[in-house]
């Protein structure tokens, strides 16, 4: 393969970002249009809104699923694949799922859409992470992660926020509208601009299975999963907060999406630089400060000063956690780098349909819609806990091997 040009790794670049951009714009324009998508999909919906929103957060959950299914699935059956190639098919698929979504005729029509829409979705990011990795060149691993979900985070700058009020000005379909055009830009640009990246036919899928033997890599799936659905439990309701703690108006929801798309866009350039630094110490300040974020919402989001400060820091202490996580994963998942990459999203989105689920029970339950604060509380907790069990594990294995290897047991012959 020839050279890269400076311009042609730049454009690249920028599709494997515009990728990332779509998926933030599908994946979470839909917290933000649940109430439209309720009233119009679910019948009497007007009799009992607070059950039929939490009903309707099975949206998010159902993409989720979709997310956890097809991220293993294409990391293990692409593993002999060009990642170039793996992800032409991916953004096809993306724009296929994103139009079949408006265009459900019913609610379970479209539940079943966002599970096909959300496939491709872990194993893009994992091939988009280790095409911009190789191409910013050796030491980059943190910051190709980075850049790659640098998209995901700026769609909630700019993204979501549009396509929440497209969806509320001319119907919730028309957000879905919006992200197959992103995929199929972001397609054009990487057929003219990706370089092409040459098939390991030595690769075999059996070998990314066996990185899932590996017991460290369950716990580090297990930190994502849970502790990135603390931050699901807030970001899936936030606007019932905004509207009905908060009592601001509905057009007031894009702004809040916006200013935690912000943190996040903020929180990922961080957490891209300090985890190419200090990987280990990255994750555990980034869980203090990310459980001490929601604590505080709980108590301020009354207040619309509180409301736009707090989330404002839970977008971006999450953030920081991303690519310190995925960072951490293919280190532990060695040879099985696409697996390593793309099942950090599959955890990502086990938290985003266990948050939404969970808030949305307490919710149904009556205890108001700030208690998914609490449940996020909790489960970001669990996740710092079982971090630093990782912490830990990995710590007693180095020092049980300097014990071993070159140094003889007292009693030994």
């Amino acid at each position: 393969m020839k050279p890269l040009t400076p311009l042609r790794r730049t454009i690249a670049l920028i599709a494997l970002a515009l990728g990332g951009f779509g998926i933030g714009v599908t994946e979470f324009a839909s917290m933000g249009l649940l109430p439209n998508i309720a009233s119009d999909l679910i019948p009497g919906f007007e009799a009992n809104p607070q059950q039929e929103i939490a009903r309707a957060g099975i949206v998010i959950t159902a993409y989720a699923l979709g997310v956890v299914i097809g991220a293993p699935l294409f990391a293990i059956f692409g593993a002999r694949a060009s990642h170039t190639r793996l992800t032409f098919l991916l953004l096809v698929l993306f724009v296929g799922g994103s139009l079949a979504s408006a265009a459900a005729p019913t609610f379970e029509t479209l539940v079943l859409f966002r599970v096909l829409a959300g496939l491709p979705h872990g194993a893009y990011f994992g091939a988009a992470s280790l095409i911009a990795a190789r191409i910013m060149g050796p030491g980059s691993q943190g910051k190709g992660v980075a850049l790659a979900l640098s998209g995901l985070t700026i769609a909630n700058v700019v993204g979501v926020p549009l396509a929440t009020w497209l969806g509320q000005s001319l119907g919730w379909r028309w957000a879905y509208v919006l992200v197959a055009a992103i995929f199929a830009a972001t397609l054009a640009l990487a057929l003219a601009f990706l370089p092409r990246y040459a098939a390991n036919p030595d690769r075999d899928p059996r070998s990314e299975l066996r990185a899932l033997a590996n017991y460290r890599l369950w716990i580090m799936i297990a930190v994502g999963s849970i502790g990135f659905g603390g931050f699901f439990a807030v970001y899936s309701y936030v606007s019932e907060v905004t509207t009905r703690i908060t009592g601001l108006e509905p057009p007031a929801v894009p702004w809040v999406l916006a200013v935690m798309g912000l943190g996040m866009t903020i929180g990922n350039l961080i957490g891209g630089w300090a985890s190419d630094r200090n990987l280990v110490g990255t994750i555990v300040v980034g869980f203090a400060t990310f459980v001490a974020s929601l604590l505080v919402y709980t108590w301020v989001a009354p207040s619309p000063v509180g409301l736009f400060v707090t989330v404002f820091s839970i977008g971006l202490t999450e953030a920081i956690l991303i690519p310190s996580i995925q960072a951490r994963m293919i280190r532990i998942a060695d040879e099985a780098e696409l697996l390593g990459a793309a099942v950090n999203h599959a955890a990502f989105n086990v938290g985003n349909g266990l948050g939404a689920w969970l808030g949305g029970a307490v919710i149904a339950a009556g205890f108001g819609y700030l208690a998914p604060g609490w449940v996020g509380i909790a489960l970001a907790l669990v996740g710092f806990a079982l971090a630093l069990l990782s912490v830990y594990i990995e710590r007693r294995d180095k020092a049980r091997s300097r014990n071993t290897v070159g140094i003889r047991v007292v009693g030994e012959a």
